[in-house]
């Protein structure tokens, strides 16, 4: 078994052989991509080579850098372990045919990747991905595939970058206290960068997780989604009485935020941070604007853009769709934190830049005597209450998770939370909308529904990690603690589905 292109490109242990992350397997993918980018016109191009911290970053990153060289390509291979999103911006900026990120974003410590991005910025996507696979497969030995030195080059990308960034806040307001962790990934030092480059000086960062360390030892995953990884944020946040806080994945291309609340602090959702910068964004774009969002998460960008003369898309999980949405793009979100704010410079996810417009929004509220979630609970009054959550159930054998999407398609549940719902296999869908998931609805009009009070849940298999993923969203005009009972009905159902056997 060889590792194969999913949701972000190739992730895997590092470690011997075809199925992980090794020299050899990134010296062949990168010669599949040469050919592939000959093969289609591009031969002798710009590429940007860039990479995080994890083991075995620095020698994958010379090993692309240099199969590229020697194929002919104008290789621009960044000096120093950078955010992913510094090498995505590069990529438009340069007018590069492609760009390559080592790293494995927020998987666990032994794991590492390669993010692909295409000539126009955004990550690869179908057909290209098999294209390149079957290019890659035509490779033959490592050993036998041509390499030459590369200069490390590129480094007013970063200060380029920054500018761009600290052009984004939209209030002259600049005084909110900012607590930071970049969770031992890259993004520490170019977060503090832009956010000062952007006005806001009064940051505080957990100086535990600050440096970069491919060992992540405060936390058991480095991912701020999971449980307990923002613990020492919270922390600080609450020590130095801060207004909001971030928390940055490894490579700084997610960002999620945490606000004081009447009981201590806690961290918004990634549909809570969805529906608040898409208001943001929105109040300063023209009329007709793009926002997009994906199939697993919430449904309330959706009326906001409705209420806003906006348009609206949904495409499957993953950037590569939603960069690709559609003309007029301003704003795109996954519920896995992961914002796009600015589609013209950066055509993926970025931590740093969600990170300086968070900033600026809490810094205007703050003026107003508001918050965050005094903004949330307004667009909770004006487009009704929506909640959700996400239930993740990782194993350690793949086969669990196809026998559960296996008996969910033999029989799929007629009702949850006591409402009739109907079942939508994606898997069926025509077009690029296909995809191995399962969407269960109910109606509003259905007469056991209080106030047309609607639930939705969406299972899928992770494209990135062993886990099985449930997407939970209760809608409702009647009060939160209505919705949040519906809402733990649906989670007892889907941790359910963890006790499923292969």
């Amino acid at each position: 078994m060889t590792l194969r292109f999913g949701t972000a490109g190739l992730r895997g242990p590092v470690g011997d052989g075809p199925d992980c992350m090794n020299v050899p397997v990134v010296v062949r993918t990168t010669a599949g991509l040469a050919a592939w980018l000959e093969a289609n016109g591009q031969g002798g191009g710009t590429v940007v080579i860039g990479r995080d911290a994890r083991t075995g970053s620095a020698e994958f990153h010379t090993a692309a850098a240099e199969v590229l060289a020697a194929a002919g390509f104008d290789v621009v291979a960044l000096g120093k372990p950078l955010p992913t999103p510094v090498t995505a911006f590069a990529v438009r900026a340069l007018g590069a045919v492609a760009g390559v990120q080592i790293t494995a974003s927020h998987n666990p410590a032994a794991d590492n990747g390669y993010k692909v991005y295409l000539a126009d910025g955004a990550q690869l996507a179908a057909p290209a991905d098999r294209e390149i696979e079957t290019a890659i497969d035509a490779v033959g030995a490592a050993a036998d595939v041509p390499r030459m030195p590369v200069a490390p080059s590129g480094d007013d990308l970063v200060d380029r970058y920054l500018a761009r960034v600290a052009s984004l806040p939209r209030s002259p307001h600049r005084s909110v206290r900012i607590a930071l962790t970049a969770l031992h990934g890259v993004g520490g030092e170019t977060a503090v960068a832009a956010l000062r480059a952007a006005g806001f000086d009064d940051i505080h960062v957990v100086a535990s997780q600050f440096a970069p360390d491919p060992a992540f030892p405060t936390v058991t995953f480095p991912n701020p989604e999971e449980p307990g990884a923002t613990a020492a944020l919270l922390a600080l946040a609450a020590e130095v009485d801060a207004d909001i806080a971030l928390a940055l994945d490894p490579d700084a291309d997610r960002c999620a935020v945490g606000v004081p609340d009447p009981e201590g602090w806690t961290m918004l959702r990634g549909d809570e941070t969805g529906v608040l910068l898409g208001d943001r964004i929105l109040a300063s774009s023209p009329p007709g604007s793009l926002v997009a969002t994906t199939i697993v998460s919430s449904t309330m960008l959706g009326r906001l853009a409705a209420a806003r003369g906006a348009r609206y898309a949904q495409t499957l999980t993953g950037f590569k769709w939603l960069a690709r949405a559609g003309d007029g793009l301003v704003y795109a979100y996954e519920e896995a934190i992961g914002h796009c704010v600015d589609p013209d410079a950066v055509r993926d996810k970025d931590g740093i830049a969600t990170a300086v417009v968070v900033a600026d929004y809490a810094a205007d509220l703050k003026q107003s005597g508001w918050t965050l979630l005094d903004a949330l609970d307004d667009l909770h009054r004006e487009l009704g209450v929506h909640i959700g959550d996400q239930v993740s159930i990782r194993v350690d054998d793949l086969q669990r998770i196809g026998a559960v999407m296996t008996r969910l398609r033999a029989e799929p549940p007629t009702t949850l939370a006591g409402l009739t719902v109907t079942a939508t296999d994606l898997a069926g869908s025509p077009g690029p909308m296909s995809t191995d998931a399962l969407v269960f609805e109910s109606r509003a009009d259905d007469p056991d529904a209080p106030d047309g009070t609607t639930v939705r849940v969406v299972v899928r298999p992770s494209g990135t990690e062993p886990k099985l993923k449930v997407y939970l969203e209760v809608v409702t005009e009647r009060d939160r603690p209505t919705a949040e009972a519906t809402l733990d009905a649906l989670r007892g159902w889907a941790a359910s589905l963890g006790d499923e056997s292969p």
